[in-house]
C-alpha cells in the first residue's frame, strides 16, 4: 500500500504547480495595445457627434429668438429641452446597455439622434424645434452612461481615466464645432442651414464610430428586470461618494450650461456688438477644453482626485470673474479658464464614477449622466432668468455659487472620509 500521506502530498504538489504557474494575461486594452487606438478614436468621434448635435442650437440663439419672435429664455429651451430630455432617458437606455450590450445601444442612440438632427432644420415653429430637440436629446441617451461603462470593461484601471479623458475631449471638439460651425454657416445662410450642417457631420462620424468601434470581449449581459434595476440604483444612491460625485458632475454642468447659453447674447450686445460669425469663433476656446480633459489623468497622477477637483474650481471661479470685465479680452480669458476648468472637473468626476462603482458601472454612470444634464438644463434656464435680471453679473454670480457648492461637497468628502478613517482604527483596537 502507499503511504498515507501520499494523497496530501500529490495534493499539495497540484496545488503548488497551480500557485506557480503564470497567471492569465489581462486581454483589456492598454495604450499601445491592439485595438486601443481604434477604440480611442471611435469614442472619440461618438463624443463629437453626440455634443455637436445636442448643443447645436446654443450659439443661433439670438437668431432663434428673432426668427420666432420670443426671449432668451424661451429660446433657451431648444437647448434646455435637449440636455433635459437626455437626462430623464439616460436611466433607462442605459439598462438596455447591461442586456444588449454597450456597443449595439451606442450605435442605435446615435444614429436615432443624427436621424432627427436631419429634421430639426425644418420646424416651423418654437415648440416643433423644441419637441424634435428633446426627441434628439433622448435619443442621444443612451450613448454618454454605456460609453463610460464599456470604457470601465474593456480597458485596464490604470489607463482609465485617460480613456474617459480622450472621449470627455471628444465631447469639447463636439461642442465646440456644435457652435462654430453653425456661427460661420448661420452668417451666411441663416440657422436652419447651420443645424442642418452639423447634422450631415454627425452622419459621418456615425458611421465611422460603427466601423471602428471593437467588439466587446469583457461584457456580461445582465437582467431588465425593474427590481433588479431598481435594486442596482438604491445601491449607487445609497453609497455617499458616488453620491456626492454626482453633485459635483451637476454643478460644473451648472456653471457651464449657464455661461454658455448667455454669452452669445451678452456678446451680440453693446459693448461688444459682434456678429454671428465672430461669436461662432470665439466658442474656438473649446479646445482648451480638450487638453484639459485629456490632462485629467495625469492631473490625477499628480495632485490625486480631490487636489485636481480643486485645481478645476478654481480655474472656473478665476474665469468667471474675469468675464466680468467690459474687454473682449478679458471675456476670452475668462471663457479659456472657464471652460479649462469645467472639462477637467467633468473628466476627474465622471472618471471616479467608473473607477468607484463595483457594479451596474451602466447604471452608475448613467445616474451622474442623468444628474449632471439636469445640472445643463438648470444651469441654461437660471443663467438666461439670471441674464435678464441682472445682466452678465447675474449669471457670474449664479456661477461662483454653483463652484462654491462643489467646494462644500468636497470638503464634506474629505471630512466624512477622514471620520470614516478613525471609526476603522478604534474599531480595529
Amino acid at each position: 500500500m502507499p503511504p498515507a500521506s501520499s494523497g496530501a502530498t500529490a495534493t499539495h504538489t497540484v496545488a503548488a504547480r497551480k500557485s506557480s504557474s503564470p497567471e492569465a494575461p489581462d486581454t483589456r486594452l492598454n495604450p499601445g495595445g491592439p485595438g486601443y487606438r481604434r477604440m480611442s478614436f471611435a469614442l472619440f468621434l461618438a463624443g463629437v457627434a453626440t455634443f455637436a448635435l445636442l448643443y447645436s442650437t446654443q450659439a443661433l440663439l439670438p437668431l432663434v429668438s428673432a426668427d420666432f419672435g420670443v426671449s432668451a429664455s424661451a429660446a433657451s429651451w431648444s437647448v434646455s429641452g435637449a440636455t433635459g430630455a437626455l437626462a430623464l432617458c439616460v436611466l433607462p437606455l442605459s439598462a438596455l446597455s447591461e442586456r444588449f450590450g454597450r456597443r449595439t445601444v451606442m450605435t442605435a442612440s446615435l444614429s436615432v439622434a443624427v436621424a432627427v438632427g436631419l429634421l430639426v432644420p425644418f420646424a416651423p415653429s418654437l415648440g416643433a424645434l423644441i419637441a424634435l430637440r428633446a426627441l434628439q436629446g433622448a435619443a442621444l441617451a443612451g450613448l454618454p452612461a454605456s460609453a463610460m461603462a464599456y470604457l470601465a470593461e474593456e480597458v485596464r484601471p490604470k489607463a482609465l481615466v485617460a480613456a474617459i479623458g480622450l472621449f470627455v475631449a471628444g465631447n469639447s471638439i463636439g461642442g465646440m464645432s456644435g457652435r462654430v460651425i453653425t456661427g460661420w454657416v448661420a452668417q451666411e445662410w441663416g440657422w436652419r442651414a447651420a443645424v442642418g450642417t452639423i447634422g450631415v457631420i454627425a452622419v459621418a462620424c456615425a458611421v465611422a464610430f460603427r466601423l471602428l468601434l471593437p467588439q466587446p470581449r469583457h461584457f456580461t449581459p445582465g437582467s431588465l428586470r425593474p427590481r433588479v434595476l431598481a435594486r442596482t440604483v438604491r445601491g449607487h444612491l445609497a453609497n455617499p461618494l458616488l453620491c456626492r460625485l454626482y453633485v459635483i458632475g451637476a454643478l460644473f454642468m451648472t456653471v457651464f450650461g449657464a455661461v454658455y447659453t448667455v454669452i452669445g447674447y451678452r456678446l451680440t450686445a453693446a459693448p461688444f456688438s459682434l456678429p454671428q460669425g465672430i461669436i461662432g469663433s470665439i466658442f474656438l476656446v473649446y479646445l482648451v477644453g480638450t487638453v484639459s480633459s485629456a490632462a485629467a489623468g495625469k492631473l490625477v497622477a499628480r495632485l490625486g482626485r480631490r487636489g485636481a477637483l480643486y485645481l478645476a474650481v478654481g480655474t472656473t471661479a478665476s474665469g468667471l470673474l474675469l468675464s466680468l470685465g467690459d474687454s473682449i479680452i478679458l471675456v476670452l480669458l475668462g471663457l479659456v479658464l472657464i471652460t479649462a476648468g469645467f472639462f477637467a472637473g467633468h473628466a476627474v468626476a465622471s472618471s471616479s464614477v467608473s473607477h468607484t462603482a463595483t457594479h451596474g458601472r451602466a447604471q452608475a454612470s448613467a445616474l451622474y449622466q442623468s444628474v449632471y444634464y439636469i445640472g445643463s438644463s438648470v444651469g441654461g434656464t437660471l443663467g438666461a432668468v439670471a441674464f435678464h435680471a441682472g445682466g452678465w453679473a447675474g449669471t457670474v454670480a449664479l456661477g461662483l455659487v454653483a463652484v462654491l457648492g462643489v467646494v462644500s461637497v468636497t470638503l464634506w468628502g474629505s471630512h466624512a472620509a477622514r471620520v470614516q478613517h478613525r471609526q476603522t482604527l478604534v474599531a480595529a483596537h
